[in-house]
């Protein structure tokens, strides 16, 4: 039995194989698809941070490899997100610890617009909240998104989880008051997900 404060597993067993996707670690043959993905306006527009130069990227990829902790609050996981069938780069998917005492766990992903509309996104999301509540023993996990990233806030809809926050005008996010979305899903919640208690 497990009580609040402990996760189940401390490591991911990489890589992670779904119908189309691989999730794995990241490799320094990943630079020049990293710097595609995180040097596109249109990536980057509703995301933390500005367009990365080529110069900048080496050191993105360098705390992308570095060997993951995943045993306390605020360490996370990095995984590249690539297509099965030719090896392609499609972007990223965060796991992150929020809490360990309250197993709480945060999910985030990046996918390169060429490759919206496909289901890669959720194909991708879907792993990562079972790697969470299935692997890691998570007892809630959450999203958040600017609310103007309607892709983004449909997509956490689909996989189930429920908006738990609306934080209107909360930031001052790239010159504009932007609202933000919060949503959660509790283990119990996650299908072929039992409660672990």
């Amino acid at each position: 039995m497990m009580g609040s404060g402990v996760l189940k597993n401390r490591t991911a067993e990489l890589p992670i194989l779904t119908e189309r996707l691989c999730l794995r670690g990241y490799r320094q043959d990943d630079l020049e698809s990293v710097f595609r993905l995180r040097s596109n306006p249109d990536v980057v527009k509703l995301l933390y941070g500005d367009p990365l130069t080529r110069e900048e990227v080496p050191e993105l990829l360098t705390k992308y490899m570095s060997p993951p902790r995943f045993d306390a609050d605020g360490d996370e996981l990095k995984l590249a997100i690539e297509r099965r069938a030719d090896g392609a780069y499609l972007g990223n998917l965060k796991l992150q610890i929020l809490s360990v005492e309250h197993r709480q766990g945060e999910i985030g992903y990046a996918l390169d617009p060429q490759y919206h509309g496909k289901g890669y996104a959720r194909e991708a999301a879907t792993a990562g909240l079972d790697l969470g509540f299935r692997h890691f023993g998570m007892h809630r996990i959450r999203a958040h998104c600017d609310a103007r990233n309607t892709a983004s806030w449909r997509l956490m809809q689909k996989l189930g989880m429920k908006r738990e926050a609306h934080f209107r005008e909360s930031e001052f996010f790239k010159g504009v008051w932007a609202d933000d979305f919060i949503y959660a899903i509790l283990a119990r919640e996650w299908t072929g997900a039992p409660e672990a208690e």
